[in-house]
């Protein structure tokens, strides 16, 4: 790869190639994954960094091994060099500033005058590169240290905790209006004539048959008088429509049959809306004299609450 790509592009490729492959294994939703979890940001700055050190290294390393060479084989790899790699100037310029190198031949100005074992040191400079990334650090723990210390922003744990409970507000305000998710903790009576007219249909196509197309009773009890075996306000009316009635000789449960809560609350609206009605040669009645308290009424066209009112059924 080397022999093919100078090194310019080759650092970008692998570091793109990386990048690219975090995207695609990190589920982050719609947000990029470096945006969405900050820890993936400092890998990918590490990751660079660690990239550009390796090729500095490498770099030096050729430098070494090249003055092992003798005088032909330095002959040839500098023919070779001059007609594989053909690095532009601006590449030049731009490490020779982020490194402050010596050419070969200034080497012997930088040893420092001791060795060990025959081994001698070179008096540089550390590279401008490193020095600027040591400079970077220390403005970003002056950051950090006052926006978190003296400031007081939220630290990660404190963020977590209102976002979790913002979370809990946003879900519990979702279902006091989302249709299907309803039950009968939170249905409320529904009056206007669009509705009822839609429980009525629902009603004759489902329940007709068990309690008449008038609600008189016949399999089922009679719904139109105040006598009820598992309770008559809007909440209880949807209980047992969503849930059945008595184990084992009671009305299915409509739920599991298909019908979605908005459609419930839709036909017991409509079932309470016949009290009263005195159909003709009804059902005997069934169950206790229902004596409560029905749940708000609500205008359909604002889904507003209304005065909640008496029932006596």
């Amino acid at each position: 790869m080397k022999k093919f790509f100078p090194v310019y592009v080759r650092v970008p490729l692998i570091f793109f190639i990386g990048f690219g492959l975090l995207e695609y294994f990190i589920d982050s939703g719609s947000q990029p994954a470096f945006i969405k979890y900050p820890m993936v940001s400092v890998f990918l700055f590490v990751f660079l960094f660690i990239l550009i050190a390796i090729e500095i290294t490498m770099n030096a390393v050729n430098r070494v091994m090249y003055q092992l060479l003798s005088p032909e084989e330095k002959a040839k790899a500098d023919y070779e060099e001059s007609l594989s790699l053909q690095e532009s100037t601006w590449y030049k310029d731009l490490i020779h500033k982020l490194t402050k190198t010596e050419p070969i031949e200034k080497e012997g100005e930088l040893l420092m005058h001791h060795d060990y074992d025959g081994i001698k040191e070179l008096d540089n400079n550390l590279p401008p590169w490193w020095v600027y990334l040591f400079y970077i650090t220390i403005i970003f723990s002056v950051v950090y240290l006052a926006r978190f210390e003296v400031f007081g922003a939220d630290d990660q744990e404190t963020e977590l905790k209102k976002e979790m409970a913002q979370a809990k507000i946003d879900v519990d305000e979702y279902l006091k209006t989302a249709p299907d998710l309803m039950d009968e903790k939170t249905v409320v009576l529904l009056t206007d004539k669009d509705n009822l007219e839609a429980g009525k249909e629902i009603f004759t196509t489902n329940c007709a048959a068990c309690h008449r197309a008038d609600a008189g009773g016949q399999i089922g009890p009679n719904l139109t008088d105040n006598h009820w075996i598992l309770g008559g306000g809007i909440k209880e009316v949807f209980h047992t429509i969503t849930n059945g009635g008595r184990d084992g000789k009671g009305m299915v449960s409509w739920k599991a049959n298909g019908l979605k809560p908005k459609e419930i609350q839709k036909v017991a609206s409509y079932i309470l809306s016949l009290q009263g009605s005195n159909p003709k040669d009804p059902k005997e009645p069934e169950g206790e004299v229902w004596v409560g308290e029905s749940a708000p009424k609500t205008d359909a066209a604002t889904s507003k609450p209304k005065d909640s009112t008496e029932v006596k059924k």
